[in-house]
C-alpha cells in the first residue's frame, strides 16, 4: 500500500467535504444565520426584562398568518401584545414556546395576545411540524422567512420578546429564554393590561 497515495486521497476527501459545507451555508437559505457575539450588556440581561426608555412610535409590522393570509400588528391595537420572534432550529427559542402557549391559554383574549412570529426562511413546512411536536395548541401559527420583524424590532439574537401597549408601542423587551407564564412576568403584563 502505497502510505503517499493514502494521504493524499483522504487530504482530497476532507478538503472536498470542507468545501461542501461552507457552500451549504453560504447557499443555502434555509440553513440558520452564522452566530454573532452578543455584546456583554445584553449577556448579562438574557432572561430579563427590560423596560422601554419611551414608548415611542407604534410598531408598524405585517407578517404571514398559518392561513397564508397577511396579519398587521396595527389591527391589534386595543390589546397588550406580546410579540416573540423566534425560529425552530433557535435552542432557547424551543424551550420557552411551552410558556408562551401557557401564557396565551391564561391571558390571552380582547386584552391581551402571544404573537409568537418564526422566522425561519422555510416557513411552514418546517414550523407546522414544530407545533405539532410540541403540542402547541394556544399560539397560532405566524410566519417571517423574510425576516422584516427581525429589522423593526432591532433583535439582535433569538429569542426576543417585545411586549407592546394598547396602541402598539413598545413597552420594555426580553432577549433570551423567559418563563412567560411565571409570576414576575404575569406580573408585567397584567400591569401592561390594567393601563
Amino acid at each position: 500500500m502505497n502510505l503517499p497515495l493514502v494521504r493524499l486521497a483522504v487530504s482530497v476527501v476532507a478538503l472536498a467535504l470542507g468545501v461542501t459545507l461552507v457552500a451549504r451555508v453560504l447557499l443555502d437559505r434555509s440553513a440558520p444565520p452564522l452566530p454573532v457575539a452578543t455584546p456583554p450588556a445584553e449577556v448579562a440581561s438574557l432572561g430579563k426584562w427590560v423596560p422601554a426608555a419611551s414608548p415611542g412610535e407604534p410598531v408598524a409590522l405585517a407578517f404571514t398568518a398559518g392561513d397564508g393570509t397577511t396579519r398587521e400588528l396595527a389591527l391589534l391595537r386595543g390589546r397588550v401584545v406580546l410579540v416573540n420572534l423566534w425560529a425552530t432550529w433557535c435552542a432557547p427559542c424551543i424551550k420557552e414556546m411551552p410558556a408562551l402557549d401557557r401564557l396565551q391559554a391564561k391571558l390571552g383574549g380582547p386584552d391581551f395576545e402571544v404573537v409568537a412570529i418564526a422566522l425561519d426562511r422555510q416557513g411552514e413546512r418546517v414550523v407546522r411540524p414544530f407545533f405539532e411536536n410540541l403540542a402547541l395548541k394556544r399560539l397560532a401559527l405566524n410566519l417571517d422567512p423574510s425576516n422584516a420583524a427581525s429589522r423593526v424590532f432591532k433583535a439582535s439574537g433569538l429569542p426576543v420578546s417585545v411586549v407592546l401597549d394598547r396602541e402598539g408601542r413598545e413597552l420594555g423587551r426580553v432577549l433570551g429564554a423567559a418563563e412567560w407564564d411565571a409570576p414576575e412576568f404575569e406580573s408585567v403584563l397584567r400591569d401592561a393590561m390594567r393601563r
